[in-house]
């Protein structure tokens, strides 16, 4: 089964690619974030691919996971 494409809340999608710059500003990676990087990627592996994006998933991640954490203290 596959992930939907769509926020659960459609209207949270800015807040979200707000969200990821921070996060990816914040590691060093702004450069790879696709908003700022639309080319065509079709003849890059996905390992590639994983590496450069990889790292603000898992940042956003670990910032949302900190967020929770606050809130239930």
């Amino acid at each position: 089964m596959s992930r939907p494409r769509t926020p659960l809340v459609p209207e949270s999608r800015e807040a979200l690619t707000k969200f990821k710059m921070e996060c990816a500003q914040e590691i060093g990676r702004l450069q790879f974030v696709k908003e700022n990087n639309d080319h065509y990627k079709g003849d890059v592996p996905a390992r590639v691919n994983g590496l450069e994006g990889g790292p603000i998933g898992g940042q956003m991640v670990k910032r949302m996971i900190e967020m929770a954490k606050n809130q239930l203290v």
